[in-house]
């Protein structure tokens, strides 16, 4: 049974964390191309479907950490140092993608709409937000499947 709640746990990781990692990673190129060309209204529709799924799907990734309690307590490892690395780290990237990653997509998509251009700064910046918040999810995800010093043998 822990075996199948650990995989349902990396499953609903995978499922609602993984569109707003790839979305986020695809904005900063995307809002680049959109600013060369201003009067290309696909790319336009392009960032805003992109930051549609950032927000829609950071707003799912809550349940991951709830789903992710209600298996550490079933599993009685709610004190284990891998389980408390994991719940720091994903405050640390929820906080970088509401901090600074969404905000500065706003930024961009309202500077694009508005038919002015950006600076490749603005952009590399907000790459580099998304970066961060993408190596701290991957790092989550590996101690969530690694689980160093686990005694629990699932």
């Amino acid at each position: 049974m822990t075996k199948i709640l650990l995989a349902l746990h990396v499953l609903a990781a995978i499922i609602a964390i993984g569109p707003v990692t790839v979305a986020a990673s695809m904005f900063p190129p995307a809002a680049r191309r959109a600013s060369a060309d201003l009067a290309d209204t696909a790319a336009t529709t392009t960032l805003q479907v992109l930051h549609r799924i950032c927000r829609v799907y950071a707003g799912i990734g809550v349940s991951v950490p709830l789903f992710g309690f209600a298996v550490a307590s079933y599993m009685g490892v709610l004190g284990s140092g891998w389980l408390i690395v994991s719940i720091a780290l994903t405050a640390a990237a929820a906080g970088i993608l509401v901090a600074f990653v969404l905000p500065r997509q706003d930024e961009l998509l309202e500077h694009i709409s508005g038919q002015r251009t950006i600076s490749q700064s603005h952009t590399a910046q907000l790459a580099m937000f998304t970066g961060v918040f993408n190596l701290l999810w991957a790092t989550v995800t590996v101690l969530m499947i690694v689980r160093p010093g686990s005694t629990t043998g699932a």
